[in-house]
C-alpha cells in the first residue's frame, strides 16, 4: 500500500528493476504477494503497487474470473513458498464487468467464450441487481469479495489463513486517482 501511495502521489521509487535484481533472482523467486487482477491494461500490478522484478506473482483475467487453473495458479505462492498475501484487485469501469451486466440483465449472451465471464459473475450480478447504485461498480466490488472469500475458504488455504500465516485480501483499484481501496480480508 506504500508503494500504492508513492503511485498516487508520482513519487515512484521504481525498485528492484535493474540486472542486479535480475541476476539475483535467476536462480530462486520468492514474492511476498499474489495479485489476482483484471486484464485491463490500465491496471497493471506491479506499476500501481510501485514494486519490482521478483516481488508479485501476478495472476490477470477478464474481470479476474477464477476457474480450477487460476485458483492453482493462486494457490502455487502461498503453497509452495510461503507467500503471505493474496491480493484480489478489481477496478473501476471494467469493460468485462460493463459486458457481463449487460449480457446478464438483457438476457442476450456475448459473444464467444466471452459468455463464460458473464456467467463467472452471475453471482455478483445477483447480489447487486436490484440496487439504485452503479451497477456495474457495485458487481465489480461484489465479484471482488466473492472471489477473495473463495480463495480464504480453499481447502488448502483456510488452515494457512486460520492460522494468520496468510491473509487474503480483497481490493478496489480507482482508474480516476490511481488509489486502491482494501474491501474485504485486512490483516489486523
Amino acid at each position: 500500500m506504500a508503494g500504492n501511495g508513492r503511485w498516487v502521489k508520482g513519487n515512484l521509487d521504481h525498485p528492484d528493476r535493474d540486472p542486479d535484481r535480475r541476476e539475483l533472482l535467476a536462480m530462486k523467486q520468492n514474492p511476498y504477494c499474489v495479485v489476482l487482477s483484471c486484464i485491463d491494461s490500465r491496471v497493471p500490478p506491479e506499476l500501481l503497487f510501485d514494486v519490482g522484478l521478483g516481488d508479485l506473482f501476478v495472476l490477470r483475467t477478464g474481470a479476474q474470473v477464477m476457474g480450477p487453473l487460476v485458483e492453482a495458479s493462486a494457490e502455487y505462492g502461498p503453497l509452495t513458498g510461503g507467500t503471505p498475501l493474496i491480493v484480489v484487485l478489481g477496478h473501476q469501469r471494467c469493460g468485462a464487468v460493463i459486458a457481463a451486466e449487460e449480457a446478464l440483465r438483457t438476457g442476450k449472451a456475448l459473444p464467444g467464450n466471452l459468455q463464460e465471464i458473464a456467467l463467472a459473475l452471475r453471482p455478483a450480478y445477483e447480489q447487486v441487481r436490484v440496487s439504485d447504485q452503479d451497477r456495474p461498480d457495485a458487481m465489480a466490488r461484489a465479484h471482488v469479495r466473492l472471489v477473495a472469500d473463495r480463495l480464504r475458504g480453499n481447502a488448502d488455504l483456510a488452515p494457512m489463513v486460520g492460522e494468520g500465516r496468510m491473509a487474503v485480501v480483497g481490493a478496489y483499484y480507482s482508474l480516476d486517482t490511481g488509489e486502491v481501496e482494501v474491501l474485504s480480508g485486512a490483516p489486523s
